[in-house]
């Protein structure tokens, strides 16, 4: 088998999307769909379109920039629909695509994850800091 160079081990990697090698364009999607705002506007979008307004109210915390660029973001990598209706004033609405749609499941159950075992994380943590600030248990 012959040896690859640089740039031939980058092209293989694109060809396969393995998330594991430093140029692999999989690695920004995982950046972006494991944004808190990301993950969040999705599961809000799971009952169907909404309003920026609605999106902003539901997702408590969130700035207006924030969530702008958010919806841009998945927007532009084919997640999200923004429909604009001719009213005055203008009638935006997001709404998932079939891709975001496929991603629902994942997001939505990554969500249910964090708030159920949020207690078991938050004792962990605890115990973590009660260790460090005693002086206990060296970390690498």
């Amino acid at each position: 088998m012959p040896t690859m160079t640089a740039a031939q081990r980058r092209a293989a990697a694109r060809a396969h999307y393995d998330a594991y090698l430093a140029q692999c364009p999989a690695r920004q999607l995982l950046d972006r769909i494991g944004d808190k705002w990301v993950s969040l506007a999705v599961n809000a979008l799971a009952d169907g379109p909404q309003r920026y307004s609605d999106l902003r109210r539901r997702l408590a915390g969130v700035s207006e920039k924030m969530l702008t660029q958010t919806l841009r973001a998945l927007e532009r990598d084919g997640l999200l629909q923004r429909t604009v209706t001719a009213t005055v004033p203008a009638r935006v609405d997001y709404a998932l695509t079939p891709l975001g749609h496929d991603l629902l499941p994942l997001v939505r159950s990554i969500k249910a994850w964090a708030e159920t075992h949020m207690p078991h994380v938050l004792a962990a943590r605890a115990d973590y800091d009660h260790h460090q600030a005693g002086g206990q248990g060296s970390r690498p």
